[in-house]
């Protein structure tokens, strides 16, 4: 899991507004982005880093490509956050 890729696709709204869309389950790449005013090429920019972060699957089905959530990503990357969270909380307590 790179949790580089995955911090890096995050921190942009347009995917984490992309991600929020994908909570209701699986997409066209056509539903998604009639909810953006930017160019079919930036949608695509979008959608390409949030799948090399693994945060997303696609599917073709015809000309359509279908997008999803990865739900064991996020469950990896809760895991991550956790840890980070745990290891501050820890280092704390010592100093108290």
């Amino acid at each position: 899991m790179g949790t580089d890729l995955m911090f890096k696709a995050l921190a942009d709204p347009t995917r984490r507004k992309i991600l929020h869309i994908l909570n209701d389950g699986e997409k066209s790449a056509g539903q998604i982005a009639e909810q953006f005013s930017i160019s079919a090429p930036s949608m695509s920019h979008h959608f390409n880093i949030l799948k090399q972060a693994d945060l997303i699957y696609a599917r073709r089905d015809g000309q359509q490509i279908y997008y999803a959530l990865n739900t064991t990503v996020f469950q990896d990357l809760v895991t991550v956050v956790l840890d980070l969270l745990g290891a501050h909380i820890s280092e704390r307590e010592k100093s108290e």
